[in-house]
């Protein structure tokens, strides 16, 4: 197992057993260098021999006498020690010889053990080469990842800025088109409100010239006035009443009632007829439709045309006719 705590991670491991076999070679070498010595010492030294004295008679020399035949001489045995010293020594050759072997067996373990412990080393180096390999492969990954990450997240709030933008655009679109359409309702509402203002005041100027024409009609003894008839094309008109207009009378009315006149709409084919009913102050009595264009809301602008140009203009004498007709045409 690699400790982490370790100055040197790359340091391999202290094996168990390495003073001991360390000792025993040690004294394998000692046991063979004395071995070896005895040895030595004991093939140098000379053995002992043996000394053996011969007594023979004294030849008389005054009388020769013939020789006898020489005895065989006896071969003489091999000393005693011999072959105990070659046992010896056979002994010692095989003890050197085991020891050499031992010597020669702990010297291989010892290197087998140095291999092994390189071995082990190497492996060790190896494995922590590959998790540093791996560590470092991991935390490229990690920091890949990391950036990716940073780069979505980036991403992510420029997106929710985009969105966040466009949401404000659209409400910003929203509220204008809210205050556009308050605007055109206000329009509405006030447009609304003045027509409603107008037909009141309509109404109520009808009630005026009933009540006005009801009074003059019990002043007058019940008696009608006579009518005329009149004409004005395109904004022009003339009258009649109980005295005949002057020539200029239709342009009067002409020129009074055209700036009245507030019409945007189509103004091919339009013509409406509006019988006039008037004091001789000039002060409207009534109004109303006697030959319609076909279209209500010309016809509706004509009549408000007319009704607001009171007072109409007093003719020559000083008098309004009583009554006449106008023809209007919108201004094409």
């Amino acid at each position: 197992m690699i400790r982490k705590n370790d100055s040197y991670p790359l340091q391999p491991p202290r094996e168990r057993g390495t003073g001991r076999a360390i000792a025993l070679a040690v004294l394998m070498h000692v046991l063979l260098g004395l071995f070896l010595y005895h040895g030595i010492h004991w093939q140098n030294s000379t053995p002992a021999g043996e000394e053996a004295e011969l007594w023979t008679e004294v030849p008389d020399l005054s009388t020769p006498k013939p020789l006898p035949p020489p005895a065989p001489v006896a071969p003489a045995p091999p000393p005693p020690q011999t072959e105990e010293a070659d046992i010896a020594l056979q002994q010692q050759k095989r003890k050197q010889q085991e020891a050499q072997r031992e010597a020669q067996l702990a010297e291989q373990q010892r290197l087998k053990a140095q291999q092994e412990a390189e071995a082990k080393r190497q492996q060790l180096a190896a494995q922590q080469a590959a998790q540093l390999a791996a560590q470092q492969k991991a935390e490229k990954l990690k920091q890949q990842q990391e950036q990716q990450q940073a780069a979505a997240e980036k991403q992510k709030q420029q997106q929710q800025q985009q969105d966040a933008l466009k949401k404000q655009q659209q409400d910003e679109e929203q509220q204008k088109q809210a205050k556009l359409d308050a605007q055109k309702k206000a329009d509405a509402e006030k447009a609304a409100k003045a027509k409603a203002q107008a037909d009141a005041q309509t109404k109520k100027l009808d009630a005026e010239r009933r009540a006005r024409i009801a009074q003059m009609q019990g002043s007058m003894g019940g008696g009608e006035g006579t009518s005329g008839n009149g004409l004005a094309k395109s904004g022009t008109g003339s009258g009649s009443g109980g005295n005949a207009t002057s020539p200029g009378y239709a342009d009067k009315v002409r020129r009074r009632v055209r700036p009245n006149i507030v019409w945007s709409g189509e103004t091919s084919g339009l013509e409406t007829e509006i019988a006039v009913r008037c004091s001789p102050t000039g002060t409207l009595l009534s109004a109303a439709i006697t030959r319609s264009s076909g279209n209500s809301s010309w016809d509706d602008a004509a009549l408000r045309a007319v009704q607001r140009s009171d007072p109409m203009p007093q003719d020559t004498d000083g008098k309004t006719p009583s009554s006449f007709k106008i023809t209007l045409r919108p201004a094409g």
